[in-house]
């Protein structure tokens, strides 16, 4: 029973990867074609989304074909030889990107089009913190995915727990990743400042690294401090009393 439940759920991932490949060589034909860079970087930021995924099933195919358990490994070892071309595929796309990202050249064109826009790093950053919720976001819905296979009407309590625990991640993970969609348009049309923007900095990092952890706690009002009122902290900083100058020596 147990051999072919794992067999089963070996079948399934060398499925997952021969269509995960498929969508991988779509989007690198959506990265050659793209006719302006933004689409451009928004199909290599799918790719890396997709190639990160069929990493996460090659380093289960791995675990697989170390197993004495496992006497057929040549249908493992040929998908793992495949996700790893493609990793190398991508390696050399993102190398080539960064390339000409910060070259001398590319830098000296964007310079005579427009000024540097001082908020750019915070909208850089916003876009980093949504992929990386969106890959913890991909993992919770793959367990839920794992976890729900092959169960009945009747589930134990420990598995209704372990779907209730993912559900509220996968929600809370969704809502942050709108949340700091409205921080960016709000930045974008000058609603909020950089400064406002830049309040939630902290405990967004604290979230995404550690809301895994026992201990860890969560801030249900985490983007209010954008919104947060600072004449108080104004009226503080006026309030205190220049420093009475120092009495000229008697001579």
């Amino acid at each position: 029973m147990a051999a072919r439940k794992k067999q089963a759920e070996i079948e399934r991932v060398l499925k997952r990867v021969q269509e995960g490949i498929i969508e991988f060589d779509n989007i690198w034909e959506k990265v050659r074609k793209a006719t302006t860079p933004n689409l451009k970087e928004k199909y290599e930021a799918d790719l890396k989304k997709e190639i990160k995924k069929l990493q996460r099933y090659r380093d289960q195919i791995k675990t697989w074909a170390s197993s004495s358990e496992i006497t057929d490994k040549r249908p493992l070892l040929e998908a793992r030889k495949s996700v790893e071309r493609e990793m190398e595929r991508f390696k050399v796309l993102e190398k080539e990107s960064k390339t000409k990202k910060y070259s001398k050249e590319g830098l000296a064109q964007s310079g005579k089009s427009k000024k540097a826009d001082p908020r750019e790093p915070v909208y850089n950053w916003l876009r980093e913190k949504q992929d990386e919720l969106r890959e913890q976001l991909e993992e919770f819905e793959e367990q839920y995915e794992e976890a729900t296979a092959g169960v009945g009407k009747r589930k134990s309590k420990g598995k209704n727990e372990q779907l209730e625990t993912l559900n509220h991640w996968i929600a809370r993970h969704n809502w942050h990743i709108e949340q700091l969609k409205t921080v960016k348009q709000r930045l974008e049309s000058k609603e909020i400042s950089i400064k406002q923007a830049k309040r939630i900095e902290e405990d967004l990092d604290y979230y995404i690294a550690d809301n895994q952890d026992p201990d860890f706690v969560e801030d249900e009002f985490l983007y209010d401090a954008i919104d947060e009122d600072d004449s108080e902290e104004e009226v503080k900083e006026e309030s205190e009393p220049e420093p009475e100058p120092e009495p000229e020596p008697e001579p």
